[in-house]
């Protein structure tokens, strides 16, 4: 029966001296402006702010749910009831003779208390 080949110590050295690796906390660090982008004001948007008291922003894309439930109550100092995310395709779009993309992008539908408001004008 073969023998194994031995080590060499350098190597036994560099596997001892190795330690188990250490994570932090998963996601980035990112500041409430940077996780609300714009607010989107559209007509839709209007609608559901006035007989929802849902409003609609652009977010970052790596931004999470409880990420963007902290920045609106941060920023404009309100209780949020939930929060509804969606990541929308870029679209198509003609630039001279080539067709190119626009990029991707996450909206957020943010519901709020019924006794909070935001007022953007």
């Amino acid at each position: 029966m073969p023998r194994s080949r031995p080590k060499p110590k350098r190597y036994l050295r560099k596997l001892a001296s190795r330690k188990p690796c250490v994570h932090g906390e998963p996601g980035l660090d990112l500041r409430p402006y940077q996780i609300l982008l714009r607010p989107l004001v559209t007509e839709k948007g209007t609608h559901q702010s006035t007989r929802y008291n849902a409003y609609a922003f652009q977010v970052n894309p790596v931004a999470t749910k409880t990420q963007i439930k902290e920045a609106v109550e941060e920023l404009f100092h309100v209780r949020v009831e939930g929060v509804r995310t969606m990541n929308r395709k870029g679209k198509r779009r003609r630039f001279r003779q080539d067709m190119g993309q626009l990029p991707s992008w996450k909206k957020a539908v943010v519901t709020l208390n019924d006794e909070d408001k935001i007022e953007f004008f």
